[in-house]
């Protein structure tokens, strides 16, 4: 009669790392193969990046870290060991809205708001990079951000409105962009 050796499956051991993620010190264990976007989203319960492409094409898991927007579906979450990043949830501060989420809440510049997140926070560099960015800027800055929803109009009228309130203007969104051309 032959035995038969069980075979032992090995464990899979798992990351652990210590980053900021909005400003808090976090620790997180995971699966060494994550993506942060899966980190962020299965482990941290930080749901507002949203799973596109996971090609990076689309934009839509854009994350800040260390300031820099990056595609989080890119990124492994172990490379991001004492690093800072940035999520959506991470813009307001309390309850007060960061303006460029005002914006779009009031331009109704998010329709789906699938791709908001991504958009929102690559928005934000622009202007901390470019205070008064011009249309064409804006365009360029957002073009690696895909929208399926929206003809992008009111997504850059939302970005010029952010930019006009930081600067400290007193900006009102155009009528027409609100009701449309009468």
């Amino acid at each position: 009669m032959k035995q038969i050796k069980k075979r032992s499956k090995a464990k899979l051991e798992k990351a652990h790392i210590s980053l900021r993620v909005n400003g808090e010190q976090v620790e997180v264990a995971f699966a060494p193969h994550k993506t942060l976007l899966e980190v962020l989203r299965e482990d941290l319960r930080l749901t507002g990046t949203k799973h596109g492409c996971e090609l990076g094409e689309c934009g839509c898991c854009a994350v800040l870290v260390d300031g820099q927007p990056v595609l989080s579906c890119l990124a492994l979450g172990v490379a991001l060991e004492g690093h800072e990043v940035t999520t959506v949830e991470g813009m307001a501060e309390g309850t007060q809205l960061h303006p460029l989420q005002q914006a779009f809440a009031e331009l109704g510049a998010a329709q789906c708001g699938y791709c908001t997140p991504g958009i929102l926070l690559t928005a934000k560099v622009l202007l901390e990079k470019a205070p008064r960015p011009s249309r064409d800027e804006i365009k360029e800055a957002l073009g690696g951000n895909i929208c399926r929803c929206t003809g992008y109009i009111k997504i850059y009228e939302a970005v010029e409105l952010a930019a006009a309130r930081i600067a400290g203007e007193q900006a009102e969104p155009a009528e027409e962009s609100i009701y449309g051309w009468q």
